[in-house]
């Protein structure tokens, strides 16, 4: 049974608390119009993590630029993106007011950038940051910055040493854990992060995923985590969306997503994921090139570098299809991935 992208992911309950519906971004460009997102749809649950993951130049970076309608011109976007403060209160993203937007943004959803190096103004402390981004949304200064103390020691910081610092005199896992609190202290109820891990190493890696975790319940926290890391996000997130050619090509539970992909992408993307328990004779490379974003195939994007590849695949472009109540996705033969596909997990621990 196919179903369309819009009926897959909302379930008729309360639980969303962000809703895209067909959101594209597009650039002018002199070759062409350049789609950088192609009529994305997707809802985000109230209280969980989604894990979004994609190869670089999937789409992944103007999802969450879109989400807080902070796509730098001369981009457009087009569609709907509706948040829900409360179930019975919706929100038109897309067309508020510039005021409006600011106080939305931090307040309500709020965004750790990739490269904590360049969010911070080196002439500023910490301290500073934290006091600026108060003051400019109004928030009561000595209550904000007892919530900034707070959060900061959630990170495993010292408060008064990170606060008194400036940027540089942090190392790179600090500046990263201060640049979350800093998003944090306004109270937002969504927190979207941009390949926030992506400069550190693997065990500061770890330890940001654990603490993002614990404060995910410590707060009641939506977070949107998105990452070309896979086995990164795995065991972390609720739910995966994954990416292609700057749509959804798959989305579930992360256990279902990583344990019966049905997508011969996903399944690419995780027999080629770069892990130490992994022989390498069993490593497999995508290959070809992902889509010119300017010349968009007519069909399925994934055709070019598709095993499984034929029929309406080279000029029907796939919707989701429903695999089961919780798992989509956007295959004409995704009944056919485990004979054509299989899946090299044997060695691979992404659950314990």
């Amino acid at each position: 049974m196919q179903n369309p992208q819009t009926t897959s992911v909302r379930d008729g309950t309360d639980d969303t608390v962000i809703e895209v519906r067909d959101v594209s971004v597009s650039f002018d460009m002199d070759r062409g119009r350049s789609r950088v997102l192609d009529e994305m749809s997707v809802d985000i649950r109230r209280g969980e993590i989604l894990g979004v993951v994609g190869e670089s130049g999937s789409g992944k970076s103007m999802f969450a630029s879109a989400l807080l309608d902070a796509v730098v011109n001369p981009g457009t976007v087009t569609g709907e993106i509706t948040y829900y403060p409360e179930p019975d209160r919706p929100v038109d993203l897309l067309n508020l007011s510039d005021a409006e937007l600011r106080r939305t943004r931090w307040e309500d959803i709020s965004m750790v950038f990739q490269g904590a190096m360049s969010s911070w103004n080196p002439t500023l402390t910490v301290g500073n940051h934290f006091k600026e981004t108060l003051d400019v949304h109004d928030a009561d200064l000595e209550e904000g910055m007892d919530r900034a103390r707070e959060l900061l020691s959630s990170l495993y910081l010292e408060p008064d040493r990170v606060l008194n610092s400036y940027p540089h005199e942090l190392s790179g896992g600090m500046k990263q854990r201060a640049l979350i609190a800093l998003a944090l202290v306004l109270e937002p109820n969504v927190l979207v992060m941009d390949e926030p891990t992506a400069a550190l190493d693997l065990l500061m890696q770890r330890s940001i995923i654990a603490l993002l975790d614990n404060l995910k319940h410590q707060y009641d926290l939506t977070m949107v985590f998105i990452t070309h890391d896979l086995e990164l996000v795995a065991n972390f997130a609720d739910r995966l969306a994954v990416l292609y050619a700057f749509q959804v090509a798959e989305i579930g539970p992360s256990r279902d997503i990583v344990l019966n992909s049905r997508h011969p992408y996903t399944r690419a993307l995780i027999n080629s994921t770069p892990n130490l328990d992994t022989p390498v004779e069993l490593m497999r490379p995508i290959e070809g090139d992902s889509p010119d974003p300017v010349n968009i195939p007519e069909g399925c994007s994934y055709t070019s570098r598709c095993p499984l590849a034929e029929g309406p695949c080279s000029n029907i472009d796939p919707d989701l299809y429903e695999v089961s109540e919780t798992h989509s996705t956007a295959c004409h033969h995704w009944e056919q991935v485990d004979d054509e596909i299989p899946l090299s997990l044997e060695e691979v621990q992404y659950y314990e």
